[in-house]
């Protein structure tokens, strides 16, 4: 390797041990915050054995607005658990609080071999009412139904505006589910004058990472108004400054809301699973609540990690005697499953946020589980999806591979033009422009093949970051391309082998890349492994596993057209005098 390809691996290792530094630097704790997160969790274990409320743990840095502690409305009522399956998640309900307490994904595991668990102990239950944000009204009783699906309770008051809260868990797919709860909740005026209501708030609880290696900004507050969802994670609550004077733009806050009108679902989601309330009957909500919460990680008790959980905001109303109101919500608590949530109804697919590339997204997340189907596998699926994707592409980068090599076979004269202009780069440029104009030769052609694969690199970054489907899937050492390739920790510092291969395959192409003799283009290019290493390396396995083969096939390319002769250069007037005297002596054959 030359010079130049040295300084961009001393570069890429570099940038890896500055990132690392700053992922350890914001994202792990200090000895004070992990002893106040460890006092919280075993607070935290101890009310729950009690059976009693558990209250939102301090936060670990100051704030400047406080966030509010769920608290109890109305007197408590002895608390009643009530389970109900499907073939996919066990849903426990809890009287009380009248909510859902917390789900288990049946077919989904975390870490240790354990099914992930929705809804932390730390949050407020799903589908709680409270007046207030971020508050629990309680005094819910349960009433028999008869029906094995439907949890049903009921709430009194001396005033007379009476609550009835039932739960329906859909029991789709012969009693398989599909991660959806359907919740009604009726207000009804049993006294003798008009009552007015407030705005009340319907609790989405709160999710915290399931890895506790998986980035921070994953873990966030959605919500989804006239076809566009808004997502703030959770380093939003932090204080915002301009990065390297320390100028502050905003306070650090502990808590989040935001107010709007047409509000048609509010979600807390991590990085593959959601909690999700959408307001499929009945005024659409008109704000969103949210606090960050500080926990410990269960199993790695020295890692603090961030939970998050959220609440939305209904308007208030009037209710004469015997005047009944009600709002039918549709709970949606399982993986980010983008065929499942498109079905929903109500643009529950958006919480993806696979951004400005989400058509690409969308059309590699589907052909990757179309080819999953066939193969079994979702690693032969990536590359045989990439395969397909340059064979696509195969007839322009064979263009622009032709097109460098006439550069290359161009450099000579692009040397004397340099050399015989450096004391004016003015007409330097345009002698350059003139010189490729002469001999019909782009020097950024080279550039399209990567220029149009950029959309598909963020594509799948994008989807990788956020779609169900790779989780625990493995390929060779790789135990979970949903995760970065770990294979050990050198001085603490993470040695994942792909994205390392992938840099490696990126100086391998550039390499074998006929040169332009565009120094701009040059250097672009250098930097190219660089770029993509820090997108890469503490990411999705599956990322660096599609470019580490698309590199492959292009390098497989290269080959096949490096050891043809370079191209025999005519100027452009003289290439145009050939095509026409041949499109002249085909005209005399066909002639009488």
């Amino acid at each position: 390797m030359d010079r130049k390809a040295w300084i961009v691996i001393v570069l890429c290792i570099a940038s890896l041990g500055l990132w690392q530094w700053a992922y350890v630097k914001y994202y792990s704790p200090t000895p004070e915050q992990a002893a106040e997160a460890a006092r919280i969790a075993e607070q935290g274990r101890a009310l729950e054995a009690a059976k009693t409320p558990v209250p939102a743990p301090a936060q670990a840095a100051p704030v400047a607005e406080p966030a509010p502690t769920p608290v109890v409305a109305v007197p408590a009522v002895p608390r009643e658990q009530i389970k109900v399956s499907t073939g996919l998640a066990e849903f426990y309900f809890e009287s009380d609080s009248g909510g859902l307490a917390r789900v288990v994904l049946l077919g989904h595991m975390g870490e240790h071999g354990a099914n992930v668990t929705l809804n932390i102990p730390e949050a407020m239950p799903i589908g709680a009412m409270g007046d207030e944000a971020g508050s629990v009204s309680g005094g819910f009783q349960r009433v028999q139904t008869g029906r094995p699906n439907e949890v049903v309770f009921v709430r009194e008051s001396a005033e007379g505006l009476n609550v009835r809260k039932s739960f329906v868990v859909d029991e789709a797919d012969g009693g398989q589910g599909n991660y959806v709860v359907n919740l009604e909740v009726t207000f009804t005026n049993a006294g003798g004058a008009a009552r007015e209501r407030s705005g009340f708030f319907i609790s989405t609880g709160g999710v915290a990472p399931v890895h506790y290696r998986d980035m921070p900004m994953y873990t966030g507050v959605d919500w989804y108004r006239d076809g566009k969802a808004t997502f703030i994670d959770v380093n939003w609550f932090n204080a915002s400054s301009i990065p390297l004077t320390g100028i502050e733009l905003r306070p650090a806050s502990g808590t989040y809301r935001q107010q709007s009108d047409k509000i048609a679902w509010a979600a807390v989601k991590n990085q593959y699973f959601v909690n999700m309330v959408a307001v499929a009957e009945g005024d659409p909500g008109t704000e969103v609540w949210a606090r960050r919460i500080d926990l410990l990680h269960a199993g790695h008790q020295d890692e603090k990690v961030f939970g998050i959980e959220g609440a939305l905001g209904l308007p208030g109303f009037r209710l004469d005697p015997g005047q009944t109101r009600s709002w039918t919500f549709q709970i949606y608590t399982g993986p980010k499953d983008l065929g499942r949530l498109a079905k929903l109804g109500h643009g529950e697919q958006e919480v993806m946020n696979f951004g400005i590339f989400k058509w690409v997204s969308e059309i590699l997340l589907y052909s990757m589980n179309a080819l999953y189907g066939v193969l079994g596998n979702f690693a032969a699926a990536i590359i045989v999806l990439t395969i397909i994707i340059k064979a696509l592409l195969w007839p322009l980068q064979n263009k622009a591979t032709n097109s460098m090599r006439k550069m290359a076979a161009l450099s000579p004269k692009m040397t004397e033009l340099r050399e015989k202009y450096k004391d004016d780069p003015t007409r330097m440029n345009q002698e350059l422009m003139k010189l490729y104009k002469d001999y019909g030769v782009n020097p950024f052609s080279g550039c399209f093949p990567m220029l149009i694969q950029i959309p598909i690199f963020f594509g799948f970054y994008s989807m990788l970051g956020t779609a169900i489907e790779l989780r625990n899937s493995s390929f060779l050492w790789v135990h979970d391309l949903s995760q970065p390739d770990t294979v050990a920790h050198i001085m603490g510092f993470p040695l994942n082998i792909l994205p390392l291969l992938m840099a490696a395959t990126m100086l391998w192409q550039m390499h074998i890349t006929p040169k332009t003799g565009d120094a701009v283009q040059q250097r672009m290019f250098m930097f190219m492994p660089l770029i993509f290493i820090l997108f890469a390396y503490n990411f999705a396995s599956a990322l660096s596993l599609y470019w580490t083969t698309q590199n492959l096939i292009s390098i497989f390319q290269l080959y096949m057209t490096r050891n043809r002769p370079l191209p025999v250069l005519e100027k452009k007037s003289a290439v145009e005098k050939k095509a026409l005297e041949a499109g002249k002596g085909k005209k005399r054959k066909s002639g009488p």
